[in-house]
C-alpha cells in the first residue's frame, strides 16, 4: 500500500507541479509575516508581547493559508486536477481548522522555545521528567494532528469530529502514522533544494491526502466484512481499481507525456 501511495502522489505532483508551485509561492509569502513584521515593528516599539502578538498573527494567516490548500487540493487525489479559482473559496469553510492548528503551532513554539529549556535547566529528575512527558506529548500530537487539515477537508467541516477522527486515525493506523510523519519532514528536507516550491508543505498536504483517501478503503472493507481481522487487510485486493486508473509511466512518458 505504501508503495502505491508514494508512486500516485509522485505522479499527481507531477502532473500538477505549476499549480502547486504557485499555491507553495503563496504559502511562503504569507510566512513573512510572522518572520518579518515582528522585527519591523521592534524597530518602533521594543515590546516582547507584541513581537509574539504579531507572530501568532501570522501563524494564524499561514495555518489559515494551509487549510484552504488542503481543501482546494483534494480534488487531486480523486484523480482531478487543482481548481486554483476554488482556493479562495475554501477559506470560507477552512478557516476555522487553520484557527485551530495555528495555536496548536503557536502552543507548540512556545513549548520548544521556552517551556522544555526551562524544565531542562533544572538540575534534577523532576525537571528530566517532566522535558521527557513533553517531549513525547508533543510528538504524539506532531503524528496525531498531521492528518488534521486532511481530515476536516475530506471528512467533513466539524472541528470537533475532526480531532476525534484525527485520534482515531492514529490509534488504529499507529505505525504507518509515524512512518508518514518522517516521511513528511523527509519530503520537506528535498524541497529546501527547490526553495520549498516544490514539493513543499503543498506537496506534504497532498501526500497526506492521498494516504487518508486510501487508507479509508480499509474501513468499507471492514464494515462490509464485520468478521474479517482488521490486522490482515486486502490491500492487493483493495488497490487494484486504484492502480488501474493511476496505471504506470516509464521516464519518457514524464518527460514527454505528448508522446505517449
Amino acid at each position: 500500500m505504501i508503495g502505491f501511495l508514494i508512486r500516485k502522489t509522485f505522479y499527481d505532483l507531477w502532473d500538477n507541479m505549476l499549480k502547486i508551485v504557485i499555491l507553495n509561492l503563496g504559502f511562503f509569502l504569507t510566512v513573512l509575516i510572522p518572520v518579518f513584521l515582528p522585527r519591523l515593528f521592534s524597530r518602533f516599539a521594543h515590546s516582547i508581547a507584541l513581537e509574539m502578538a504579531l507572530s501568532g498573527i501570522g501563524i494564524f494567516v499561514c495555518s489559515i493559508y494551509l487549510a484552504a490548500a488542503a481543501a482546494t487540493i483534494k480534488s487531486v487525489s480523486d484523480y482531478g486536477s487543482i481548481d486554483l479559482s476554488s482556493f479562495l473559496k475554501s477559506f470560507k469553510t477552512s478557516w476555522p481548522a487553520g484557527l485551530l492548528m495555528g495555536f496548536f503551532v503557536f502552543l507548540f513554539l512556545l513549548v520548544i522555545t521556552i517551556v522544555l529549556p526551562f524544565y531542562l535547566s533544572i538540575d534534577s529528575f523532576v525537571g528530566l521528567g517532566l522535558a521527557a512527558f513533553i517531549f513525547w506529548t508533543m510528538f504524539f500530537a506532531l503524528v496525531s494532528f498531521q492528518f488534521f487539515f486532511t481530515v476536516y477537508a475530506r471528512l467533513g467541516p466539524n472541528i470537533i469530529k475532526s480531532v476525534k477522527k484525527c485520534l482515531l486515525v492514529f490509534f488504529d493506523n499507529s505505525g504507518f502514522s509515524v512512518f508518514m510523519l518522517f516521511h513528511n519532514f523527509f519530503v520537506l528536507i528535498i524541497s529546501v533544494f527547490l526553495a520549498f516550491l516544490f514539493p513543499g508543505p503543498v506537496g506534504v498536504l497532498l501526500y497526506l491526502d492521498e494516504a487518508l483517501r486510501l487508507r479509508l478503503l480499509k474501513y468499507d472493507w471492514l464494515e462490509a466484512n464485520p468478521g474479517e481481522n482488521r490486522r490482515k487487510i486486502p490491500w492487493d485486493a483493495l488497490l487494484i481499481e486504484e492502480r488501474e486508473k493511476t496505471g504506470s509511466r516509464s521516464f519518457r512518458n514524464f518527460i514527454f507525456p505528448w508522446k505517449d
